[in-house]
């Protein structure tokens, strides 16, 4: 055999060519992600770490600085016992903003169901369990109002909700003709508006029943969401909606159940509320709205929709308590925390913003 031939053998064909450059161009694709894109891809699929992360980081950061009045299990149970209204209120907004929405008139629902409990029990001595059903369906209707506007209106949410807020606080100050209920008149004409109020020490941390309720709401709500139909339908529906109903998803009825249910919740919170205050007041939780969406979105739910959990709302509302109580103790101005707070919010969304590009 001639030595041309011979060198001819040598030569790689076209085709091994081809394949010998495609292995080296699919090497060069595939690459090991640097430590920042693992954790990234982490916290893309295990949102309710970010709360956790926070909230572990803030507690060892007020440790510190305050000692052992922070770890106090008095202190600890009384940042639980703060929290309790704001947990619940955002317990129903986390429903809300999973499906992309959002509800400005969350606490106004819950003032208005309180002053229909307490005008009923106390003002007009009905029994009282028939003026907690009261305040149950004047909460749910609230929360279905909403709920059709926003589907059968196609108006956004955002508008609706801050619409009704103003219609709602002014049907508070209607009924109860801007005079709050004192605690001894509840006391005494309906004490168990008081019930959710009434306390429990455990080695030395207090808690109130309240405080259970509103881990209760919790459980219920994760497992109806993780475990249910009707809680896949939440998620696509935050996703996205058009999507859902291309799959046979009534995305209509998923969002009116989803803001009825929220109202309820307000409800529960209204009962717990009068415990936790021991009056009815007109006044009271006016702020609420946009401390339940601050817990939301510290506790890692995406204003988009589609993402989070509530029980990273749990941790939100607790991540709020340890910073007002960690602040405080250190003996910071109202003012500072309020100003801590919104960087926190900042910081959460940001966080948001950057799970959510996550490449593939």
């Amino acid at each position: 055999m001639s030595d041309i031939s011979k060198d001819l053998k040598k030569q790689p064909t076209f085709s091994e060519d081809i394949g010998e450059k495609n292995q080296e161009h699919h090497s060069f694709e595939v690459k090991d992600k640097s430590i920042l894109e693992k954790i990234q891809h982490f916290l893309h699929g295990n949102p309710t770490m970010v709360p956790v992360f926070i909230l572990v980081i803030s507690v060892m950061a007020f440790g510190l600085v305050a000692g052992d009045k922070f770890f106090s299990a008095f202190n600890l149970s009384l940042i639980i016992q703060q929290v309790t209204i704001v947990g619940i209120l955002a317990a129903g907004q986390t429903l809300i903003i999973l499906t992309a929405g959002i509800d400005l008139s969350i606490a106004a629902i819950m003032v208005l169901s309180s002053v229909f409990m307490g005008t009923i029990a106390v003002n007009l001595g009905f029994p009282t369990p028939l003026a907690l059903i009261v305040g149950f369906i004047g909460g749910a209707s609230c929360g279905a109002l909403n709920g059709l506007l926003v589907t059968k209106v196609k108006l956004p949410p955002f508008i609706v909700t801050l619409g009704t807020w103003s219609i709602f606080f002014a049907l508070v100050i209607y009924f109860s003709g801007s005079q709050s209920i004192r605690a001894r008149d509840i006391e005494s004409n309906a004490p168990l508006l008081h019930f959710f109020g009434e306390r429990i020490n455990i080695y030395g941390a207090v808690f109130t029943y309240g405080a259970f309720l509103m881990i209760l709401i919790f459980v219920v709500l994760w497992f109806a969401l993780n475990r249910t139909a009707w809680g896949r339908h939440v998620y696509a529906v935050g996703d996205d909606k058009e999507a859902a109903e291309l799959s046979g998803i009534r995305t209509d009825r998923t969002l009116i159940s989803v803001y009825t249910l929220a109202g309820v919740i307000c409800a529960i919170g209204a009962w717990v509320s009068i415990g936790r205050v021991g009056s009815v007041s007109p006044t009271s939780f006016y702020e609420g709205n946009l401390d339940s969406i601050t817990a939301v979105v510290i506790g890692g739910t995406s204003l988009f929709g589609g993402r989070g959990s509530v029980v990273g709302s749990l941790f939100g509302a607790l991540i709020v308590g340890v910073f007002s109580s960690g602040l405080s103790i250190a003996g910071l101005d109202v003012l500072w925390q309020r100003f801590a707070l919104g960087c926190l919010i900042i910081v959460a969304v940001a966080i948001d913003q950057w799970i959510r590009n996550i490449s593939a």
